[in-house]
């Protein structure tokens, strides 16, 4: 089963029978299964950690002050979503709860698009993120080379920025930090 043909009248239980090779959530009352990221996905996202986690999340040569995490589950309303990575700021998050899955939206979502995500991932899911009050969403599209920046405004998202090829960008909420976007294309 993939996202393109999900199954409607899904419920928790379905997600937890799932095997563990699969990514699996709930939108809109609608089970979607993909595959585990193949190499590039799995490049990206680790560089793009490596990249927020000691200045943001630990305060090393950046601010700090914000709680970042690998495909957290999110149980937004009947929605169980999971993002490649999410981000809350210390002052909404202080402590992280111990918990499978995390009821409190965060500020900030990145999702890595696949062949096999990116219409849910830009569709349904960004919907969901907008409807919760998640204020940041980026887009990384590995094989495009592209990062595209998003904030809510007024429930809507207002498009910051789309960066391609290996540039030195500043994108929100992260815009302390330059990201090279070369490194998480490098193979």
């Amino acid at each position: 089963m993939s996202d393109q043909s999900p199954r409607s009248g899904a419920t928790y239980e379905d997600l937890e029978k799932l095997p563990s090779n699969v990514v699996g959530e709930l939108v809109g009352g609608e089970l979607y299964v993909s595959p585990r990221p193949a190499s590039r996905h799995a490049l990206a996202t680790t560089v793009l950690a490596g990249e927020l986690m000691g200045p943001f999340g630990h305060g090393k040569g950046g601010p700090g002050g914000w709680l970042l995490l690998f495909e957290p589950e999110l149980h937004l309303r009947k929605d169980v979503l999971v993002p490649d990575m999410a981000g809350w700021r210390r002052e909404r998050m202080p402590e992280m709860p111990d918990t499978v899955g995390f009821k409190l939206p965060p500020d900030w979502v990145c999702e890595v698009l696949s062949p096999s995500t990116t219409v849910l991932d830009r569709g349904r899911k960004m919907g969901v993120y907008a409807r919760e009050g998640v204020k940041h969403v980026w887009l990384v599209d590995p094989a495009a080379q592209m990062l595209e920046v998003y904030r809510l405004e007024g429930g809507r998202w207002l498009m910051l920025g789309t960066h391609v090829g290996a540039l030195e960008v500043r994108a929100e909420p992260f815009e302390a930090l330059a990201l090279e976007l070369g490194k998480l294309w490098a193979r």
